[in-house]
């Protein structure tokens, strides 16, 4: 069944196989942008690890709106440079984070006390300010993180964490949770692609809501019963806390340009909102 067919679809199970394929899908690309031979992909995943994260931490310290906004245009050069489409992150990334946070900011604007920003307006100016911030700094945030996923791949992000002395625990839990995510992922897709092979019409809505309970549950026990195979399976081939990777880090000169140029930018973020 075509993607393009479940979009289209008006019913409840339809537009459930259609979401669950985008989420699958990102997860496809992330790994094969990871791959490209774009600009940071050649870039020491800890020195992007370390990078993002000052670069994120100083937009989030900055007082200035300009530098927020400088920091969002480096972002999207970078994707640009590193072969990741503006429209991808565009449909991915700014129109989700624009919509979920320009929910919690609207009401920032009326409710802010302060200068009226048009006379008879409920508008004040440090409602205005206050929600553009919150804006800025989450779409640069998300951006900056985006693009660390997209042009590393996972198993690197979580060798640089634990590189960086992070606690094993996280890290395992992290890699677990991501990589299985998607196992349900697939479960869940296949579950109701069965569903909708076999129904016929439209369902009514107590049949939808019977059907979302009844898959929540048996994904519950899917999950439950999943992890502990899994542990046991880990257990019998030797693991114990550790997780390795045979892929090794080469710290090369262009790796310490880089690290210069991620804290020179983070400098000025913070410095540019002093």
């Amino acid at each position: 069944m075509s993607q393009i067919h479940l979009g289209k679809s008006r019913s409840f199970v339809g537009r459930t196989i259609w979401n669950l394929s985008r989420g699958m899908n990102f997860a496809a690309l992330a790994e094969d942008s990871a791959r490209a031979g774009g600009l940071l992909q050649s870039v020491d995943p800890r020195i992007k690890v370390v990078g993002t994260l000052a670069v994120i931490v100083a937009v989030a310290l900055t007082h200035s709106l300009v530098a927020i906004a400088g920091a969002f245009l480096v972002a999207t050069i970078l994707a640009a440079l590193s072969r990741i489409s503006p429209f991808q992150l565009a449909r991915w990334v700014w129109m989700p984070v624009f919509l979920f946070t320009g929910c919690i900011a609207l009401p920032a604007i009326f409710l802010t006390p302060g200068d009226p920003f048009r006379a008879g307006w409920p508008i004040t100016e440090q409602g205005l300010r206050t929600a553009g911030f919150l804006l800025m700094r989450s779409e640069t945030a998300v951006s900056l993180s985006t693009l660390l996923v997209l042009t590393t791949r996972w198993a690197h992000i979580l060798k640089a964490l634990r590189v960086l002395r992070l606690p094993v625990v996280f890290v395992v839990i992290l890699g677990m949770t991501y990589r299985y995510l998607f196992v349900m992922l697939e479960i869940a897709l296949d579950m109701f692609e069965s569903r909708e092979s076999r129904t016929v019409g439209v369902l009514e809505g107590p049949d939808k809501r019977r059907l979302a309970t009844a898959t929540v549950g048996v994904l519950l026990s899917k999950s439950y019963h999943l992890s502990t195979d899994v542990h046991l399976a880990m257990q019998s081939r030797g693991f114990r806390g550790e997780v390795y990777i045979l892929d090794d880090f080469e710290f090369r000169r262009a790796d310490g340009a880089w690290l210069f140029l991620f804290f020179a930018a983070a400098t000025a973020v913070v410095w540019a909102g002093r």
